[in-house]
Order: structure tokens, then C-alpha cells, then sequence
């Protein structure tokens, strides 16, 4: 019988064999990322399944590929979690732990000593007699006695509080060590999957497995450096990623590629459905007896019909200059040329992409209305060539880090404007002209003119060009009417209100901008906003 039994079970059994793989290469989309595994083992002849352990919970089973190399046939492919098993701790995550078994060590031993001055001192309190009860003991004796209670209940009293405070700070270590730890475990406190890779060889041999997955929880954004080194050069565009993963898996010294796919949003094309349209027929809702109900009434229902179909829904040399770009039929990628490590952490990796000269021009612009300093813009140009997303972008002007700004390919139009920061040099003051304003009652209503001077000094050794900015205000009703006097040469969008001077002032030339504008409305009311 159990002959048969192991001849039933080497006749209909699958052979098991784990294999050992390693991350090669991993293309990280905005949102996902595909990896690619390589896997090298023998295979006997017959039928075996070729397991692959250790890998994320969070690869997407429909996603995966298997190619191979030798002479063997891929027999089928499945996936499966395996809860017994969980990611191996990294490095950084066991000598955490490791500090933090110190601390709780040094912690345990600074209580235990506190402990033993405790007892010390309840025994000292508790033996306070000095000799017998008919015993008696000269000046000196007590004085000794009296010497050593105060001399030792007041080393205990002192070496209590050094330990207080070596405790206190023990604690500190330990609350910072298990917030870190707490963190970092998030990510490797996950079972792992498996894939089972079934395949067949007539004769023993060799073979290399390729394997590609999707994992969620990775991706990337962009960040970028505009820095301008004078108003003479050309602004310097240093187009950076920031390379996310949390999936648990180490991707160490692979060949990375980002690319601008974003697989969330689907490549599914939506399809139109027939519009419908039908007359409203309102339903007449009637109160009915709630106390009939449990006697086996039922409650009059709303019958409802609807046809519409709803379908859901330069110095040092820098990694920028080893990266290629391939421009595919409809994304961008960004092909790093040398080996890449992206840990599995709360934190993302910066990714040098790209390093580009974009031609720009410079001029001040001020609205003095708001603020009176002028700043400088850079208007760049020729931005279109270098397949930017929208991103934060960090300005440095002379080596110097001015703030940040926004950069949205979608809205910024052929040109970039970057603010640089305020230039004191440029002097601008904005006065309202009291001899010029005034305030008139004709008829039923009221007339108010005012009457506002901006002056500009360039205190500057160079000549500069200058925008600036102000406003009439814009009529909400038509009862109130607002007339421009005099615009001073400015030109002036009467939808918005604004007015603009384009200027070219020389070294320490000043000039003064006038506007006059006219406010009529009823008298008995009031206007906001004036």
C-alpha cells in the first residue's frame, strides 16, 4: 500500500523549487512603477514550478510578464500572498532596534539604582536610635552620627536627582528611536507575495527568467532650480524628480527609467451614449399609516423610469548629463545611465533629469498700489523643447535663494515669468494728489474726482526697463459710472481696470506718473469699495 501510494503522488505531484531573483531595472511612472526581475536557475527535465519569493503584496497580478532564455517552456504563471513570510529588516531598520534595546538597557539600570537609594534611605530613616535606651553617648558621638545621617541622606538626595535627569534623557532617546521605528515598520511590517512560474524542459539545462510587475504605492513629481546668475546670462533650468517608493522592496543599484505615463488615468477611450430627453412628471408623495404597516399594509411606491444610460467613470559633473530622453509615440522618458538605488521609505530620493540654458530677458515690474519695492522678472523663453509637468520650483539669483515659485506648463503660455526678488535700488512712491481730488454734489448726485502721482527713481548704475502697475476701479451697476480723466500716457484695459507704463529709465533718472479719474453715483447712497 504505501508503495502505491508514493507511486500515485510521483506520478500526479508538482515538483517545487525556490529560486532566487534580483531587481534590474524599474521604470517609475507618475503614479506606479513597472520592475523588472531576472532569474537565473537549472531545470531538470520534466515539469517544475519555479517560485519567486519576497516580492511587495502590492504588485498588480494582471500586470505581470515572463520571458525567458533556454530551452524550456513557460507552462503558465500565478500569483499568490504568502502571510507567513515578512520582508526582511534593512540595515537601517536593525540598528535602530538595536539602539533602542541600549537605551531600554541603560533605562532598566539607572531604575534599578534609583531603586537601591530608595531602599537605602528607608532603611537609614528607619534606624534613626542612636544606642540603647540607657545607654549614653557623648557630644562628639551625637555630632558624628548627625554628620553621617546629613552627609549620606544628602549624597542620596543628590545622586537621586542625577539619575532623574539621566533618565529623563534616556527617554527622550527611546520616544525618538520608536517614532522612527514606528515609521520604517509601516513599511516592512507586510507580508510578501510569491509568483509561481510554471515551466517544462525535455532535458536538464539552463535558464534565465524575466519578470516585469506593476506596484502601487510609487511614483514620482518633478522639482525644479532656475537660477540666474546676472541679468546678462541666460537662465540655468535644472529639471529634478523626486523618486518615491513604499513598497517594501530595496531598489538597489538598478537601471532606472522615469517616464511621464501616468497608468491610473487608463488609455481606454470613453464612449458617447445615446442623450435622452422626456417630459418631468412629478410624483405625488401621500402619508400613509404607519401603525397599518405592521398590520400587513403596504406603502404606496413611487414607480420611477429613466432611459438614460450612465456609464462610469559644468564644475563637477552632474547625473543630469548622463541621463537620455526618449521622446515615444505619446510620453517622455528620462533614462538614467548609471546604476540608481531608491529605497522603500516615507521619504522620496531626488533624481537628477535634465540641465538646460533657456534664453530669457529681464526688466523690474512694480505695483505700488500694493507694494512699493520693484522686483525683478526674468522672462524666459524657449521652455516648450524640454517636456516640463507642473512643479515647484526653487529660484536662486547670484547664488543667492530668492524663494519659490510654480511652474504649470498648461497656463504659462510662450513665456516664463519668474519673480527674482525686490531691488531696493528702484525708488517708487505713490501719492494721492489732495489740490487734484475732490468731492461735488450736482443734482442727485455725487461727483468724486481723484487724482494719484507715482514717481520712479533708478538709483542704479546701469539703465533699466520698468512696468508699472495700478487701477481705476471697475463699475459692478449701472448707476454708478466711472470716467478716466487722464490716464498719463498709460495703457489702460477697461474691463479690468488696470493700467500699465512700460519705461526705460537711465542711471539715477526719475520720472512721475499721473492719473486723474472721475466716480459719479446717486447721492443718497453710499459706495464700497471707494
Amino acid at each position: 500500500m504505501i508503495t502505491l501510494v508514493f507511486g500515485f503522488f510521483a506520478a500526479h505531484g508538482q515538483a517545487t523549487k525556490p529560486i532566487e531573483s534580483k531587481i534590474t531595472n524599474v521604470t517609475v511612472f507618475l503614479n506606479k512603477a513597472q520592475v523588472t526581475r531576472e532569474a537565473k536557475t537549472r531545470v531538470e527535465a520534466g515539469q517544475v514550478d519555479l517560485v519567486l519569493s519576497g516580492l511587495t503584496s502590492q504588485l498588480d497580478p494582471a500586470s505581470i510578464q515572463v520571458a525567458g532564455k533556454g530551452d524550456i517552456l513557460v507552462m503558465g504563471i500565478r500569483h499568490q500572498q504568502n502571510f507567513m513570510n515578512e520582508f526582511n529588516e534593512p540595515p537601517k531598520l536593525k540598528a535602530l532596534k538595536d539602539s533602542l534595546a541600549f537605551h531600554q538597557r541603560n533605562l532598566a539600570l539607572v531604575q534599578s539604582q534609583k531603586e537601591i537609594l530608595n531602599k537605602e534611605e528607608q532603611m537609614l530613616l528607619g534606624n534613626q536610635k542612636i544606642g540603647g535606651t540607657n545607654q549614653n553617648l557623648t557630644v562628639a558621638e551625637l555630632k558624628a552620627m548627625a554628620d553621617f545621617y546629613r552627609s549620606r541622606l544628602g549624597d542620596i538626595v543628590a545622586q537621586r536627582m542625577e539619575l532623574d535627569e539621566k533618565a529623563k534623557s534616556i527617554n527622550g532617546h527611546i520616544l525618538r528611536l520608536q517614532r522612527q521605528i514606528n515609521s520604517e515598520n509601516e513599511l516592512y511590517s507586510k507580508n510578501t507575495s510569491e509568483i509561481v512560474i510554471t515551466v517544462s524542459a525535455r532535458a536538464a539545462t539552463s535558464a534565465t527568467l524575466e519578470v516585469d510587475y506593476v506596484v502601487a504605492n510609487a511614483g514620482w513629481y518633478p522639482v525644479y532650480d532656475l537660477r540666474a546668475r546676472n541679468t546678462k546670462s541666460p537662465i540655468q533650468l535644472n529639471y529634478k524628480a523626486n523618486v518615491f517608493q513604499r513598497t517594501g522592496e530595496e531598489w538597489e543599484n538598478v537601471g532606472l527609467t522615469l517616464s511621464t505615463a501616468n497608468p491610473s488615468q487608463g488609455g481606454v477611450k470613453p464612449e458617447l451614449y445615446p442623450w435622452f430627453l422626456d417630459f418631468y412628471n412629478p410624483v405625488a408623495y401621500r402619508q400613509f399609516d404607519k401603525k397599518a404597516l405592521g398590520r400587513g399594509a403596504v406603502a404606496p411606491r413611487a414607480k420611477m423610469e429613466t432611459g438614460i444610460a450612465v456609464e462610469e467613470e559644468a564644475p563637477a559633473q552632474s547625473l543630469a548629463e548622463l541621463v537620455g530622453t526618449v521622446q515615444t509615440s505619446l510620453n517622455t522618458e528620462f533614462r538614467i545611465a548609471v546604476p540608481y538605488t531608491v529605497a522603500s521609505s516615507s521619504k522620496p530620493t531626488l533624481v537628477d533629469i535634465q540641465s538646460h540654458e533657456v534664453k530669457a530677458g529681464y526688466a523690474y515690474s512694480v505695483v505700488p498700489k500694493l507694494d512699493n519695492d520693484a522686483f525683478l522678472i526674468a522672462k524666459a523663453t524657449g521652455w516648450e523643447d524640454f517636456s516640463l509637468l507642473p512643479g515647484e520650483a526653487n529660484i536662486f539669483f547670484e547664488g543667492t535663494f530668492v524663494g519659490k515659485t510654480f511652474i504649470d506648463p498648461n497656463s504659462i503660455g510662450d513665456t516664463l515669468s519668474v519673480s527674482l526678488g525686490r531691488d531696493k535700488r528702484i525708488v517708487v512712491k505713490r501719492e494721492e494728489l489732495k489740490d487734484l481730488t475732490s468731492k461735488k454734489l450736482i443734482g442727485n448726485n455725487k461727483r468724486e474726482e481723484h487724482s494719484w502721482e507715482i514717481s520712479v527713481r533708478n538709483a542704479q548704475a546701469v539703465p533699466i526697463d520698468i512696468t508699472v502697475e495700478d487701477q481705476l476701479p471697475v463699475s459692478k451697476n449701472k448707476e454708478i459710472e466711472v470716467t478716466a480723466i487722464d490716464m498719463g500716457g498709460a495703457k489702460y484695459d477697461p474691463v479690468t481696470g488696470k493700467l500699465t507704463w512700460k519705461l526705460v529709465l537711465q542711471p539715477n533718472e526719475s520720472k512721475k506718473l499721473k492719473y486723474r479719474y472721475e466716480v459719479k453715483y446717486p447721492k443718497d447712497k453710499q459706495i464700497s469699495g471707494l
